[in-house]
Formats: C-alpha cells, structure tokens, sequence
C-alpha cells in the first residue's frame, strides 16, 4: 500500500474518531440536562440517550440498585437543537426529585422554540 493511501486512511479514521467522540459528549451533554430538569432519582443507575435521526433522541432514565433489577422510570422523545439543547420533549420533562447537588430547582435547561 502506497504511502499516500495509508496517510488518507489514517486520516479516515481519526474523522471517525472524532466524530464518535463529539456523538458520545452530545450523548451525555443531553442526559445530563434531563437530569438536570428532573432531578437526580433514587438508584439512579444510567441515563440512556440514544440517537434516532437529525436531532431526535431517545433519553431513557434507569433505576435499580444492582444492573440485574434495573428499570425504566422514565422515558422521552426529545428535540433538541444543534448544541444539545433540548428544545420538545414528549413527555414534557418536569421536576420529579431533588436536583443534582449544587444546582438550584429554578434552573431550567429547555430551550423554548419559536415555533
């Protein structure tokens, strides 16, 4: 294989990376402002945030005290914005537990659309 073709797929491969990379960090970038809007639960055990297309997700929030006994206790389908904002989300996220510490229950991380 010629150098210059190892070059290109090395670089390939390194957009690949990086573009894996910032899906992971926007990943948890939305699972952390669900639990930022509805408060950390007890056993929290994982904010599941899973792409759909364009900028649709959806954020499951499981409990469970040991990952054999786990459960959904709550599920959405979310919009959100270019920067990870969420902008819908059905159901509508609403405060349910005490915030993460060192947040206030006031703040809000829904972005309201124009639309």
């Amino acid at each position: 294989m010629s150098k210059a073709k190892e070059r290109g797929q090395k670089e390939q491969e390194q957009r690949k990376n990086q573009a894996e990379d910032l899906g992971d960090a926007l990943n948890a970038l939305i699972g952390e402002k669900v639990i930022h809007i509805l408060g950390k639960p007890e056993g929290l055990h994982l904010v599941q945030v899973r792409p759909l297309w364009g900028n649709y997700f959806r954020v499951n929030v499981l409990i469970g005290p040991d990952p054999a006994s786990v459960r959904v206790a709550n599920s959405y389908f979310l919009r959100t914005d270019g920067e990870g904002n969420i902008v819908e989300s059905t159901p509508k996220i609403a405060r349910q537990h005490e915030p993460p510490s060192g947040e206030s229950a006031g703040d809000s991380c829904l972005v309201h659309s124009p639309l």
